[in-house]
């Protein structure tokens, strides 16, 4: 039977058109653009490679995805997974090549802590002998293995984990044992049903000297160990694992939960790079550098600062496209001849999504700066020196806390300026919303792991006031040095923000700076207690994290020259509108540290929508410019083409199996479907 449904087209202008005309009013170079921000490392040649393979597998088609329940969609990842791990043999696919087909497919892989954290563990931590052992292993992934640190009683703070390491002098053996439930390892991924290897982290535990029956703890310690068999993939004896359940998102990992009974693992276990106990005699060597047995999660916070880029960029590109295709009531001084405005004509739309694509640009710069900082101390620690350990360690911990905060919260502002239809499986942001809501929390909670960060800043400030006129160790020791010689209250004079692009850098940073005394005060000079000073401490990491931000952006453009003169004049609007929505929105914090003026203060909202009515035509062409693909998308909503309702119609008629069931809406009738006599006890008994 015809269905006349498939000859309606939506009123005119349609997202085709209306996006074409958005296109064309910009002068912007899509492909200068791009370049410029993915091709350094072949980012662009690659995602157009992978994506021509993927698209050509019939298992990786997202069509239907979203209708699948929750075993049904992990046995679909894990698939998936496996299907690009048998790619990578086929086409000889290089480490970025796999991630990008990852990036690309969009599932959380169940295979991903195998190649983040446990591969980077055994790598960084294991000693030669080790390493030599386990990687030949892990890199054909003949073993699967997984990350077991945070437990159900404990993530952030790590000292505090409960799992026992005894050491065993008779048989020269660790006995890992779970004392209490909250000892429980939880939420490590890959491991609820996949992973047969895990790196577990357990409080070591050594015999008291002179004493047979007590034990003094040494810290926590990673232990390589398996955990399943490698036939018949079941527990082994003494260890009980599985899959947490339901979570917010992550349908495709497998959280686990995992304790140890009296469980037995040979000397060899202990990764003993940095510390080792000797077998011989129980001795302890502890690291030279404690530091250095966190550089997983230091790795794991680099990765994700890099990466909130090309998420916060989805979710705004999505934004950006509907909003301009989008059409909802007529300009009110207008004659009422024309169409609808386009949403992204309204100011107070303007001012959520025109705001978070400067950020993207910001957290762009940025992630590049983490990695390098995280590379060139990596490069340290190899050579033994851990002189960058600190920095590195305070600015991945900041910049991970503020950049998650950015993108999360992005994501969802996005969802809501989307209006009624965001709130549907078209938008294409369920499944990023639900999945980076994880990342706040993840690998340190973004309140917490800030204390590193006030504690590195105190520590700077207490040396730069103690000894103002020597020399800086860097450029933050710099800073505060010269703070304190120019005298506080004498260093906190208002910068020309409204003026001059540097002077925004510099009033981000004089507050940095200005908060990081003030909290040295506090806790150094007055003795305050650290408890009282968290909410205070939390602001000043943000403050000192902001002011990267602002500065490897303003870096950045000052140091290119490769944009054109176009492009790079747009860039410079998308600074001050980054730079000054932040500003605006915490300007008491500025004008009490002195940094700006009341009155530059109150030009700010003026200033602002001018910079948003300068960006808004070359919105469109700006998210072009991340090249996102309309297969990473999966949305009706942001299509590249604009066809929002043809799709959303698409989804809703054709592809949604539900409409393909004829239900029974008696309630008299025990009888769910019609004519199946199914009367819904099969669901019962899942309940």
């Amino acid at each position: 039977m015809p269905d006349f449904t498939d000859k309606l087209r939506p009123s005119q202008p349609d997202g085709p058109t209306t996006l074409a005309r958005e296109r064309a009013q910009s002068s912007i170079s899509i492909d200068e653009l791009g370049n410029h921000l993915l091709s350094s490392d072949g980012f662009l040649q690659r995602q157009a490679r992978i994506l021509s393979i993927l698209q050509r597998e019939p298992l990786l088609s997202k069509d239907k995805q979203q209708n699948l329940s929750r075993p049904e969609r992990f046995k679909l990842g894990l698939a998936r997974a496996k299907l690009l791990r048998r790619l990578v043999d086929r086409y000889q696919w290089s480490y970025d090549d796999y991630k990008m087909a990852e990036y690309l497919v969009s599932d959380v892989s169940p295979y991903f802590l195998h190649l983040e954290m446990f591969i980077t563990t055994v790598r960084e931590q294991a000693s030669e002998a080790q390493r030599a052992h386990w990687m030949p292993l892990i890199e054909s992934w003949r073993i699967i293995g997984a990350y077991a640190q945070t437990e159900l009683g404990h993530g952030s703070n790590v000292r505090g984990l409960e799992l026992e390491a005894r050491w065993d002098p008779q048989t020269q053996e660790f006995i890992l044992h779970s004392p209490t439930l909250t000892a429980s390892k939880w939420w490590n991924g890959s491991l609820g049903r996949i992973a047969n290897h895990a790196i577990v982290v357990a409080q070591l535990l050594l015999p008291k000297p002179g004493s047979s029956d007590q034990y003094v703890s040494h810290g926590p310690h990673p232990f390589i160990v398996q955990v399943r068999d490698m036939k018949t993939h079941q527990p082994l004896e003494g260890v009980v694992v599985g899959d947490i359940g339901p979570k917010y998102g992550y349908i495709t990992m497998d959280n686990a939960y995992m304790l140890f009974n009296k469980f037995r693992i040979p000397h060899s276990a202990m990764l003993s790079r940095y510390s080792n106990v000797d077998p011989e005699t129980g001795i302890y060597t502890k690291p030279a550098q404690p530091a250095v047995v966190y550089g997983s999660l230091t790795y794991v916070r680099a990765q994700i600062v890099h990466h909130a880029r090309l998420v916060l960029a989805r979710a705004v590109t999505v934004a950006v496209r509907y909003t301009a295709v989008r059409r909802q009531f007529k300009d009110r001084d207008s004659d009422g001849s024309g169409p609808e405005m386009s949403v992204l004509d309204y100011p107070t739309v303007q001012i959520r999504i025109l705001p978070l694509l400067a950020t993207t640009f910001a957290l762009h710069y940025t992630g590049l700066a983490m990695r390098t900082v995280y590379e060139n101390a990596r490069q340290d620690v190899e050579r033994g020196e851990f002189h960058s350990l600190a920095h590195m360690h305070s600015m991945s911990s900041g910049l991970k806390s503020l950049c998650t905060m950015l993108a999360a919260d992005g994501i969802e502002t996005c969802r809501r300026a989307l209006g009624g239809h965001g709130f549907g499986g078209g938008s294409g942001l369920i499944e990023l919303n639900n999945d980076y809501l994880s990342k706040p929390t993840v690998e340190g909670d973004n309140w917490m792991i800030t204390q590193q960060v006030a504690s590195y800043l105190i520590k700077k400030m207490t040396t730069a006031v103690q000894a103002p006129h020597t020399a800086g160790s860097d450029e933050l020791d710099s800073r505060f040095k010269e703070f304190i010689r120019n005298g506080v209250s004498n260093s906190r004079t208002a910068y020309r923000v409204l003026e001059k692009d540097e002077d925004i850098a510099k009033g981000f940073e004089l507050r940095a700076t200005a908060l990081a005394y003030d909290a040295y005060q506090q806790r150094v000079l007055k003795k305050r207690s650290w408890n009282s000073l968290l909410i205070q401490l939390h602001k000043l990491s943000k403050a000192q994290s902001k002011s990267i931000l602002v500065r490897e952006f303003f870096t950045a453009l000052s140091t290119d020259n490769t944009l054109s003169s176009s492009i790079k004049t747009i860039m410079w609007h998308i600074y001050r509108l980054f730079a000054l929505h932040t500003m605006e929105n915490e300007g008491y914090e500025f004008f009490r540290c002195g940094a700006v003026s009341q009155s530059d203060i109150d030009i700010l909202p003026g200033r602002i929508q001018d910079l948003m009515a300068k960006i808004r035509p070359h919105a469109v062409k700006l998210v072009d410019s991340w090249m996102i693909p309309d297969y990473l998308l999966d949305s009706a909503l942001g299509r590249y083409d604009g066809r929002v309702y043809e799709d959303l119609y698409n989804r809703a008629h054709r592809l949604n199996p539900l409409n393909e069931i004829t239900f029974n809406p008696n309630y008299w009738e025990h009888e769910i479907v019609k004519g199946s006599g199914d009367d819904g006890s099969g669901i019962l008994s899942k309940l």
